[in-house]
């Protein structure tokens, strides 16, 4: 019978305790939110003492809080915190789920600080997966994010474990670059311990590079700062690491004294560990958190025992409490199987979207990384053959060279536009491409396109007709060298497919409402004509009519890609009709805003400003490595009469800038060594007004933050425009007169 009366009584607690949860959550928020606070702040304290059970109960505790008034923010911050405890206690798996709910919660909210220490603890966690590449993504995220919101006393941290996912890595250099910058800032913000590990991790990384001296003085530098803190953790890395530095320098006796103090020293901190992760005391907290438990519930059913007034009522409800409690139980066990079978059916679900995220992620940085490297690596000699070509033009060859001279400029230009275009569909579909609306003529723009395009097509013995729409107005407000583009691709196109014949051009409005138009572009020829099958295709990439055409006329088919793609940019459409053998027109309708009048800018010389400065004491570095590529800067620079050293790594790159006093320094990116990015890094740790300019043949876009971030002044894209290096180079020494007689 006393049995019957425990479960009945241990029913109407578990009601009581329903109904104090829900008077619970009926406290002011305020007051609820502060228990939150002060119970993470406990768990948090019981982690750094080492323990970590405790810790976990108190979060938990803290998470039943955040559930019950809906506290999205803190359910975020206690997810991060249980999947760093289960990463402390190798529970990595949990750890993941953990983690990926906490960064689910903040990327909702927007809460970028704490998604970075979410992003920060992934990465260490995938870093003790051997899971490298996606640690540094994470690790990576958390930085940007910390920068975006202005923490950046929590970088140091960051940069010291992406240093030491190079080191497993053995990639040192990186290593290295990142460890030092590491140091500048713990020092700055006073972190002794990251201070400490940086160091330490700095002889590691030296002494791979051979550099045993520095590693030496750079670890014991590191072991001075641990004892002053007293960090066993940092004192115990830096005697096993002297152990290795003085193994590897053939000082066999330092090396077994320091190794004895790591031995020792580790045995007492494994202990202290054994103490606390063992799972004999996982099974103690365990039971004495279920004894606890049990005696409160025992306590309750003695004290309900003891009113014997309630005798008779116990023994009525018994039986309707036990038959309404196993039917519960029944239920409870078919709902949470159901559950159960439901969560591993999502669980499997959200691993194939994941996985599907990351291959199409992979497949994105594939393609991009592909033509970045295709198109540096075209870029990087067709700097040198524009570079030269303008050269000897402007040198005055003999006049039976000028024709080679210029159907050599002809064919370099020809690949740069190829490479333009392949780089401006990427653009296009991925929406990058942003309008430039400036105010222009219409008529004479298309009268220079088809002034331009004239000798092309007297060389197919072809007559071009411009018609522009008599009471039409001439200027409008629109993206003139969009227009421009298209006009020439349409046109050449048409000069291309055509031979003895006729090009008609013509522009007119199909209606206006005030100053707003839409005009209507043609280009009609009668020339071969394209088929009816392939007229569909016409506008798709590396798309033409047939393989012989192909063959006879060459190009790539990109063309009529990049001007549908140009002209939906424009908001606008574009039509083609044509027939086999009878020629072909394309409609292109745009809208464009009439503006009164035009404003004409008179082009600057900056080579003839440079050379009114001051320039006595102004000299430049050149880092490149190709030795073509040297020799164009040089002459350049030359002409403009303006010193310059030259170097071909990045190493030499710095150790030139802190030998001597330059005004700007022209970096490449890729370099054997470290790269520009890595040099330009480690030159602003000690430098930060010198000017640098990544003189680059990379691809841009994907990469303007890591040139910002490395501490770039501006980009120069090769091959150049010689003169927007000169305008550039020109507001850089401008500058620095100006600030110099200022002073």
């Amino acid at each position: 019978m006393s049995q019957i009366r425990f479960y009945i009584v241990a029913f109407l607690l578990s009601l009581s305790y329903v109904t104090f949860a829900q008077i619970d959550t009926s406290e002011d928020i305020d007051v609820l939110q502060m228990r939150i606070v002060n119970t993470i702040t406990q768990s948090d304290l019981d982690h750094e003492r080492g323990d970590y059970f405790s810790s976990k109960d108190n979060l938990q505790k803290a998470l039943d809080l955040a559930n019950s008034i809906d506290d999205k923010k803190s359910q975020g911050i206690i997810h991060a915190k249980i999947g760093r405890f289960q990463f402390t206690v190798n529970e990595y798996k949990k750890a993941l789920v953990s983690l990926t709910k906490a960064a689910e919660l903040q990327r909702e909210l927007n809460d970028k600080a704490n998604l970075a220490t979410t992003y920060s603890i992934k990465g260490a966690l995938h870093a003790s997966m051997e899971e490298y590449k996606d640690a540094l993504e994470y690790f990576k995220s958390a930085k940007a994010l910390y920068e975006e919101e202005d923490l950046t006393a929590k970088i140091p941290e960051i940069t010291l474990n992406e240093a030491k996912v190079h080191l497993h890595l053995k990639d040192y250099k990186t290593a290295k670059a990142l460890l030092e910058n590491t140091i500048v800032s713990s020092k700055k913000n006073n972190q002794n311990t990251i201070l400490s590990n940086a160091l330490i991790y700095s002889g590691k990384a030296l002494v791979n590079l051979g550099n045993h001296e520095q590693a030496i003085t750079l670890t014991k530098e590191g072991l001075d700062v641990a004892n002053a803190s007293n960090d066993i953790e940092n004192i115990n890395e830096a005697y096993l690491t002297l152990s290795d530095i003085y193994e590897n320098y053939g000082d066999f006796e330092l090396a077994h004294n320091f190794l004895q103090k790591h031995v020792t020293l580790s045995d007492s901190i494994l202990n202290i560990q054994r103490a606390n992760l063992t799972p004999e005391k996982r099974a103690e907290f365990l039971d004495t958190y279920n004894a606890a438990e049990f005696q409160k519930l025992k306590t309750k059913v003695e004290e309900q025992e003891s009113d014997s007034n309630l005798a008779k009522i116990t023994t009525i409800l018994s039986i309707a409490l036990i038959t309404i409690l196993s039917l519960l139980t029944l239920s409870l066990y078919k709902n949470n199987n159901i559950r159960l079978k439901s969560n591993n059916m999502l669980q499997e679900k959200n691993d194939d979207l994941i996985e599907a995220m990351k291959k199409a992620e992979l497949a994105s940085k594939t393609k991009a990384n592909f033509l970045s490297t295709v198109t540096h690596e075209l870029r990087t000699p067709l700097y040198a053959v524009t570079g030269l070509t303008n050269m000897l033009l402007e040198e005055k060859p003999n006049p039976e060279q000028i024709p080679h001279l210029k159907s050599l400029k002809f064919s370099g230009d020809y690949l740069l536009t190829f490479i333009n275009d392949i780089l401006q569909i990427n653009k296009i579909e991925a929406n990058k491409v942003e309008l430039d609306p400036v105010l222009f003529n219409l008529k004479t723009k298309v009268e220079n396109v088809c002034s331009a395009l004239n000798n092309s097509a007297l060389d197919n013995n072809v007559i071009m007709h411009y018609d522009y729409q008599k009471d039409l107005p001439e200027t409008f407000i629109g993206d003139n060298l969009k227009i421009s583009q298209i006009l020439i691709n349409l046109i050449g196109n048409s000069i291309k497919f055509t031979k003895d014949g006729d090009i008609w051009v013509r522009v007119y409005s199909i209606g206006n409402e005030g100053n707003d138009y839409t005009l209507r572009f043609e280009i009609e020829d009668n020339g071969i004509g394209i088929s009816k099958e392939k007229q569909d295709s016409m506008f798709e990439s590396f798309s033409q009519g047939s393989i012989q055409i192909n063959r006879k006329y060459g190009g790539t088919g990109l063309g009529l890609s990049i001007v549908k793609g140009l002209i939906e940019i424009l908001k606008g459409k574009i039509y083609l009709k044509s027939e086999l053998g009878k020629g072909t027109t394309f409609f292109f309708e745009i809208p464009l805003t009439y503006a009164p009048e035009t404003v004409k800018i008179e082009k600057e010389d900056y080579s003839k400003n440079i050379s009114e400065l001051d320039i006595s004491n102004v000299r430049i570095l050149i880092v490149e490595d190709n030795k073509i590529n040297q020799m164009i800067t040089k002459k350049i620079l030359n002409k403009m009469n303006l010193e310059c050293d030259i170097v071909d790594n990045g190493e030499a790159a710095v150790e030139k800038v802190k030998e001597n006093d330059y005004s700007v320094v022209l970096m490449d990116i890729h370099m054997p060594g470290i790269s520009g990015l890595e040099a330009t890094k480690i030159i602003r740790t000690f430098d930060k007004e010198l000017t640098i300019f990544a003189l680059t043949a990379v691809t841009l876009e994907d990469k303007m933050h890591e040139f910002d971030e490395a501490g770039f002044d501006d980009i120069i894209s090769k091959p150049f425009k010689q003169e927007d290096f000169e305008k550039k180079l020109y507001e850089v020494l401008a500058e620095n007169q100006n600030s110099t007689a200022s002073i």
